[in-house]
């Protein structure tokens, strides 16, 4: 290609560039922009994420046995362990089982582990109720292996279906928690004063 057609063409790509700056397009995988008044978040720095405020806060009743084991260490792994906790969690899970495949032989080859979890969340020092409710979620396992085979199936799928209710439990409550409150930045801090009145240096 000749140097003017080559010429031409990086004009082209130029213009098309700025056309596409003008109407407030990116590219893609350009760098989010700074969070400020104009991206919607707190002046001189960034939002507080929703449900912040629970980061620690939350201490979370001591589990009963093996299935309510893997829901409080999934619970604690996403609030965070109690630093300074102002809220209790209470949590009662249970499951069923339900046999899916049935061969000729009326020999089960899978099934159906469905969960329920109910939740209330109250703050340790008045014990007002601040949030409850009830998540329900299922997984399933393969019978058609040894009875081994069939045990350790069993076991992680009940241990999926705890982590799954307690991923759940989690959704709801961030969803109702109010934010953390913000730092002030730089934006929001008293201007500087006036300096004295003087001969200008040199």
């Amino acid at each position: 290609m000749s140097s003017p057609d080559r010429r031409r063409r990086f004009l082209a790509l130029a213009a098309a560039a700025a056309a596409l700056g003008a109407c407030g397009l990116q590219p893609a995988h350009a760098p989010a922009p700074a969070p400020g008044p104009a991206a919607g978040g707190a002046a001189g720095g960034a939002a507080a994420a929703p449900g912040t405020a629970l980061r620690g806060a939350v201490l979370v009743d001591p589990p009963a046995d093996g299935d309510a084991f893997a829901l409080v260490r999934r619970l604690e792994g996403r609030l965070g362990r109690p630093q300074a906790p102002r809220l209790a969690l209470a949590v009662e899970a249970g499951f069923e089982s339900e046999g899916l495949a049935i061969t000729r032989q009326s020999q089960i080859t899978r099934y159906n582990l469905v969960g329920e979890a109910r939740y209330t969340l109250t703050e340790l020092g008045t014990g007002a109720l601040r949030d409850s409710g009830t998540v329900r979620s299922f997984t399933s396992y393969s019978a058609t292996g040894s009875t081994v085979a069939t045990l350790a199936a069993e076991r992680d799928a009940r241990e999926r279906l705890m982590v799954i209710l307690a991923d759940r439990i989690v959704a709801r409550l961030l969803a109702a928690a109010p934010p953390a409150p913000t730092a002030p930045g730089a934006a929001d801090a008293p201007a500087a004063p006036p300096a004295p009145p003087g001969r200008a240096g040199p």
